[in-house]
């Protein structure tokens, strides 16, 4: 049995948990409420005669932030291996909730004309580079303050925590639009949800602040072993790493982006069912995934990173083809279960990616290198995976169709990651193949 934490111990891994918690949540949360509310975000921002030009004017912006990621993955992970961990993430929370929260307060175009858009991109542009520093920078602040035989469970963290709010903010809208009038709803309803993100933001910066370095930076500053230009040392160093987390990263990016995204509409333009309706069960389906996180981070602590990502992926592989046709029979049971069966493969991909975007990177250039492979992965594959679903969808006749993009990502990041990735469990985080104090201290069973 491991031994009991000291009080101070097990004070700092729950407030570490809670800052990268809050975070998490708040990227995900204006993530889910962006994408519900883009009919009405087009019509304010993108006025013109066919609605269906002003929604795809939407959805463009909110394709923007998707671009920008890998640029903010590319300086706030430099940023995070020169100045710390804590600096980064500390900037990526203030960013993404003064963002979120500027963009609840801006005119409309009725109101200043065109400079009502180029503020919106701009919004969007700000919340996209501060999510690209967000996943990786959480993953090595949270995971190099947890013992070795932890790292699994405590990335859970970050997995449940994306999927919870997304439930939030979609069930938010939800409630919005089902008690406010299409006037009001259109006046100053839909900015309540973007406004939600001023106190979790400070709530999350004020936490963040007050934590400490992580005992992996604290070392790499006593060993003067902090490096000026961790991106270039990354490119130069660690570029099978890189690609290895460029094709985990996609599966889990697409995955993520399927359940959270594409299922909902899926239900409710394919399948046929009231938009409320697909909006409560894939709620359901994504709670399930977020309870599923913790057990997928245990069983990887106990079996490895290597086995459980590859079961999970080739598990994808297999069945997100037959999830999608007993999706699209339409009875609520089927869906839950066809989303829960996909998220059991997805909770292993998830989970393990958290943690290996951590181990598979030396201290040095691990903000830097991981957020080379995770954000491309996430721009180039992931993000665009439920506007390619949908437009298999209008392509072909058969509902579960769009399902097979899933099964190609999947399947291509399976066979590489059998072939090439390491088992990482175990890793030690620091410079040397002992644990840094702080974590070494408390690591051992």
């Amino acid at each position: 049995m491991a031994p009991h934490l000291p009080a101070s111990a097990a004070q700092t891994r729950r407030k570490t948990a809670l800052a990268v918690g809050i975070g998490n949540f708040l990227e995900w949360f204006d993530f889910a409420v962006y994408g519900f509310f883009a009919t009405t975000i087009g019509k304010l921002y993108f006025p013109n005669d066919d609605a269906a030009v002003s929604l795809l004017s939407s959805l463009a912006v909110f394709g923007v932030a998707f671009l920008m990621r890998p640029i903010g993955g590319f300086v706030i992970g430099s940023i995070g291996d020169r100045k710390g961990r804590r600096w980064a993430l500390t900037m990526t929370v203030a960013m993404m909730g003064g963002a979120t929260t500027l963009l609840g307060l801006m005119p409309t175009y009725e109101q200043v004309g065109i400079l009502a858009p180029i503020l919106l991109v701009l919004m969007r542009c700000l919340q996209g580079f501060s999510a690209g520093g967000e996943w990786t920078g959480s993953s090595a602040f949270l995971l190099e303050h947890v013992p070795a035989h932890r790292r699994g469970l405590a990335g859970s963290v970050i997995s449940s925590t994306a999927a919870l709010a997304t439930v939030a903010g979609s069930l938010s809208a939800l409630a919005l639009n089902a008690g406010l009038s299409e006037e009001a709803l259109n006046s100053w309803g839909w900015r309540v949800p973007f406004l939600a993100a001023a106190p979790l933001g400070l709530i999350g910066l004020y936490i963040r602040m007050k934590l400490d370095e992580t005992p992996v930076f604290m070392e790499m500053r006593e060993q003067k072993a902090v490096i000026d230009r961790p991106l270039r040392a990354a490119g130069r160093r660690n570029v099978k790493s890189i690609v290895l987390t460029f094709f985990f990263a996609s599966v889990q990016g697409l995955g993520f982006y399927y359940l959270a995204t594409y299922v909902v509409n899926h239900l409710s333009q394919t399948v046929g069912l009231p938009r409320t309706t697909a909006l409560m069960l894939s709620a359901v389906g994504l709670t399930l995934y977020a309870c599923l996180c913790p057990f997928a981070g245990a069983l990887s602590d106990r079996f490895g990173r290597r086995s459980m990502n590859i079961i999970g992926s080739f598990g994808l592989a297999l069945i997100a083809y037959p999830a999608f046709a007993l999706m699209s029979g339409g009875g609520s049971f089927q869906i839950v279960l066809a989303i829960f069966i996909f998220a059991v493969f997805q909770s292993m991909v998830s989970v393990t990616t958290v943690v290996m975007l951590t181990e598979l990177f030396p201290a040095q250039t691990r903000g830097s290198g991981s957020a080379i492979g995770f954000n491309l992965g996430l721009a180039l594959i992931g993000g665009p995976g439920p506007f390619i679903a949908a437009a298999i969808a209008t392509a072909s006749t058969d509902k579960a169709m769009p399902a097979i993009y899933m099964v190609a990502v999947a399947l291509a990041g399976a066979l590489v990651v059998l072939r090439w990735l390491p088992e990482t469990r175990g890793r030690a985080l620091g410079l040397t193949e002992k644990e840094p104090a702080g974590i070494a201290e408390r690591s051992e069973a």
